[in-house]
């Protein structure tokens, strides 16, 4: 087994897939007994060791697990994880077709005839609260790799949830009855994260599966390993989608920008355009220089589309308009000044859009981001009178206040490529890329 931290107070390990947690009836090597072997010998320890198991995984589950070495860790960490504040994230790789997001809350009971979990009504006899969330991270082939975040510690929980949806997971001996003889289901624990027992710091630990059918899904994975989200990755180019509050790239400041986290995880990585930090949605990298030239050129001829999803306050009038104006940058105070004509030192800003829907006190539109100036939705929906929900810079509070915005409703959502004929990367023309806007629409 791979340990993957070890102080006076914690063990972190990786279990082996197919392995019991702790010893039971079958006799086999179990993971409890071989750490505490291996803690024996390690330290020269005396008598019984002490290894506390606070959570479990099924037999055929690999990933990340702890062990407390001392009780008072044990209790803490127990604590943790019954109020929810550990965070367990696993990886399954599904059938079917999953949504690109959702929330699974069920009653599971446990045949105790089948070892099954059961979907049940409340109130059924031994039947106990299941929830999770998952978001789809990528689609091949019929298969989809999703990310799921475990809210509650239910027997069989995931293998179950997920296949009364219809997208059961793939190898599942148990809850997938076209699973062939002999499959290794997909399933493992690849990121946990808890709360030290003495320090109190935060701690994140990662492992991620390998073989079988997760060859399929290996630069995805190593994405979520580092904390990216891959929407599309070839030898030239990666698409990410950047989650609110993070910076693009290093120049632009802040920690554990995207750039830093694909330099680690997949070596060069050039940012060819950029996101305001406070925006959610797809990032370009290019994944060499000559890549990046294109790109670049792509951007500045306007024929990499780009559009975005935004929630802005009041009855959009006309439905459907390309705008045009005149942006000075502040760059002093990090805000942008739009005006109708032109100024000294002012840059033309276009910027289409139309609406999707609306309910009189606000308007959901598609922006079309024609120019790529800096916060040029933002500065542009607010200077003709509609500035966009939960935007702090240019935005209107008694309108965020009053819909208890969490953070910017602007996404970039969608990018469509167009690349001629005997361009390196011809291939992607025509080929766009979606994701789903962090926020309800």
């Amino acid at each position: 087994m791979k340990v993957l931290y070890e102080d006076n107070h914690l063990l972190v390990a990786v279990k082996p897939e197919n392995m019991p947690v702790q010893a039971d009836s079958s006799a086999d090597a179990d993971m409890l007994s071989l750490l505490k072997a291996y803690v024996k010998e390690k330290y020269n320890k005396p008598g019984e060791v002490y290894l506390g198991l606070v959570h479990r995984l099924d037999r055929p589950v690999g990933g990340v697990t702890v062990f407390a070495r001392t009780s008072k860790a044990a209790a803490r960490l127990g604590a943790q994880m019954a109020s929810r504040s550990a965070k367990k994230r696993y990886a399954a790789v599904v059938q079917g077709d999953p949504p690109a997001a959702g929330e699974l809350f069920d009653w599971l009971s446990r045949d105790e005839a089948t070892g099954n979990a059961l979907i049940s009504q409340e109130g059924a006899a031994g039947a106990k609260a299941a929830s999770l969330s998952f978001r789809t991270v990528s689609r091949k082939n019929g298969l989809a790799l999703l990310d799921v975040s475990l809210h509650t510690g239910r027997h069989h929980q995931i293998r179950a949830q997920l296949s009364s949806r219809g997208y059961p997971i793939w190898g599942d001996q148990r809850y997938n009855a076209a699973a062939g003889p002999g499959e290794q289901i997909a399933l493992y624990a690849y990121s946990l994260t808890v709360e030290h027992p003495t320090k109190k710091e935060s701690m994140a630990f990662t492992s991620l599966p390998e073989g079988g059918v997760w060859t399929r899904f290996q630069a995805e994975l190593t994405g979520l390993a580092n904390g990216l989200e891959i929407v599309y990755i070839d030898t030239n180019v990666v698409a990410v989608n950047k989650p609110a509050g993070v910076s693009v790239a290093k120049a632009d400041g802040g920690e554990n920008t995207l750039e830093e986290r694909l330099l680690k995880a997949f070596g060069e990585a050039y940012p060819v355009h950029r996101l305001d930090q406070a925006t959610a949605g797809l990032v370009l990298f290019a994944r060499n220089e000559p890549a990046k030239e294109i790109l670049d050129l792509a951007l500045r001829e306007r024929t990499l589309e780009k559009y975005y999803v935004c929630r802005v306050k009041g009855e959009v009038q006309p439905r459907e308009a390309v705008l045009t104006a005149y942006a000075v940058k502040d760059a002093e105070n990090a805000r942008v000044f739009v005006y109708d004509r032109p100024l000294d030192g002012a840059k033309e800003i276009v910027t289409g859009y139309r609406v999707l829907s609306t309910d009189g006190e606000s308007s959901l539109l598609e922006v079309k981001l024609v120019t790529g100036r800096t916060h040029q939705i933002r500065a542009h929906m607010a200077h003709i009178g509609h500035p966009i929900l939960g935007d702090e810079k240019y935005g209107d509070y008694a309108f965020n206040r009053a819909h208890d915005a969490k953070g910017l409703y602007l996404c970039a959502a969608r990018i469509v490529f167009r690349f001629e004929k005997g361009s390196a990367l011809s291939y992607l023309d025509g080929k766009t890329l979606t994701v789903e806007p962090p926020f309800e629409i």
